[in-house]
């Protein structure tokens, strides 16, 4: 009988697909949150071994999924609808940070970044448009940065990747609204995780800097600048973030973590301005 219930409320359950769900990150507080809200949850990452923390656990639908790959994407999608019919949230969550200066950049950094936090994205959204246009409704959500308000050195590849996302996001929103898909900008501040540590990982394989040898501590700090002592816990920017997703009318654009006030009041300053607090923190 239990057993029965439970699946007869999934079937009245929206059903979430979230990718980058690795522990320790923002996807899986994410992951969490919506299962706190009786969402059925399709948690992903590129291994499930880096998902053990959500393992067992009946709320969640454990698969693996290489963003960067159309076949496995395809087999996520099958796995997804045989379940449960049909997907009702997209999260595009999935993404990779890049530090360096971009005059020394190398471009396969650059392009390996725009390949996960952009067309990584629009591989799922491609994949998950048409079950949703023939049900009128769906939800589809871009987690951006709060970096795009405005950006600052060492992080270029990265703010840059999604600048390209927020833009796609607000263009999809007009374009699939005649057809009931919501389309929501989700856009975090500094918000702990384990990005600092993945990017401290990718920067130690970056070669030797030469025209910016004299601010690579600069450089190396930037990796880690959103895990502060006072960034907002994931847990709680999940809650916030999950409220907010699951209203009726849900927002455009919902951003929510330290530094994103911040950040707002920067975007409107006059540029030389902006200029000058940035080169000041950012010691260059």
């Amino acid at each position: 009988m239990e057993a029965c219930a439970r699946e007869s409320a999934l079937a009245s359950s929206p059903v979430v697909l979230i990718t980058g769900c690795t522990e320790g990150g923002i996807g899986s507080a994410l992951a969490r949150a919506f299962a706190a809200e009786k969402c059925a949850v399709v948690a992903t990452s590129r291994s499930l071994s880096s998902m053990t923390n959500l393992k067992d656990d009946p709320h969640f639908f454990l698969l693996e999924l290489d963003v960067l790959s159309d076949e496995s994407v395809n087999h996520v999608l099958s796995k997804v609808l045989e379940r449960f019919g049909r997907i009702d949230i997209l999260v595009n969550n999935a993404g990779v940070h890049c530090v360096g200066p971009l005059a020394e950049l190398p471009l396969s950094a650059i392009q390996r970044t725009f390949d996960t936090n952009v067309y990584g994205g629009m591989r799922l959204i491609q994949a998950v448009i048409p079950q949703m246009v023939c049900r009128k409704m769906g939800k589809i959500v871009n987690v951006g940065s709060v970096t795009v308000m405005a950006p600052g050195p060492w992080a270029g590849a990265y703010t840059a990747s999604k600048a390209a996302l927020h833009a796609l996001t607000d263009t999809l929103r007009l374009e699939l609204r005649p057809f009931g898909i919501d389309v929501i900008n989700v856009v975090p501040g500094a918000v702990r995780s384990n990005i600092g540590n993945s990017a401290l990982a990718t920067y130690s394989r970056m070669p030797e800097w030469k025209l910016y040898k004299q601010y690579e501590s600069a450089i190396c700090q930037r990796a880690t600048l959103s895990q502060g002592s006072k960034s907002t816990p994931a847990d709680e920017f999940a809650r916030k973030t999950v409220a907010a997703i699951l209203k009726k009318n849900p927002p455009a654009w919902f951003s929510y973590g330290r530094y994103s006030i911040l950040m707002r009041i920067m975007y409107y300053l006059p540029i030389f301005v902006r200029d000058f607090f940035l080169r000041l923190a950012m010691k260059c």
